[in-house]
């Protein structure tokens, strides 16, 4: 590899790291505001704690794909779930994000970046719609999970990702599962008033 390949991808790695940075409407389970780069790494990990399920599929694909989903976000942040429909833009404006984030990429890495995003945004592959479903059940989970402020919509999670994770047995079930705990924040929440 030669030096010029070297220094443009470490000058990646350094823009990316603001990713860091970038806040989500998600709380953490002590109260603080989510990054999207926890949000990354626990969608990498939910993905590995069900592979054994995913049979069949290209596990280090789905890895991968798990980390640039959300890698455009570096550079204008999140979109909270609850505000997608205010920003019809939102995926033409990762792409472009993510175009200026990897600029300094040698070709070959820059392609297959951007190759993993648009096949995610896609959502036509197995691995994709596995990623897609995946994405929406951690966010519930950690919409779940949070110390959240008190006027946080836990009622959203019980339409948000529908698409994406009835299309798969595994992931239904997970729904289910997660969509219980949604109405057991509710039931408190309600108490609590």
């Amino acid at each position: 590899m030669n030096i010029d390949d070297i220094k443009g991808r470490l000058a990646f790695l350094q823009e990316a790291e603001r990713l860091k940075s970038v806040l989500r409407s998600s709380h953490t389970s002590t109260g603080r505001a989510e990054s999207t780069a926890e949000h990354t790494w626990r969608l990498c990990l939910m993905a590995m704690t069900f592979s054994d399920e995913l049979a069949g599929m290209d596990m280090l694909k789905i890895l991968k794909m798990c980390i640039v989903h959300d890698l455009g976000e570096a550079i204008h942040g999140d979109i909270p779930a609850i505000e997608k429909n205010q920003h019809p833009d939102k995926s033409a404006q990762e792409k472009t994000d993510l175009l200026h984030l990897t600029r300094s990429l040698d070709e070959p890495q820059r392609a297959d970046i951007l190759a993993l995003w648009q096949e995610y945004e896609d959502a036509v592959s197995p691995e994709a719609k596995a990623v897609k479903a995946l994405d929406k059940l951690e966010t519930i989970l950690q919409h779940n999970q949070g110390i959240n402020p008190s006027d946080f919509d836990y009622e959203f999670n019980l339409t948000y990702g529908q698409k994406h994770t009835s299309a798969n047995h595994l992931f239904a079930l997970m729904r289910s599962i997660i969509d219980e705990a949604t109405r057991q924040r509710m039931a408190e929440k309600a108490s609590s008033q």
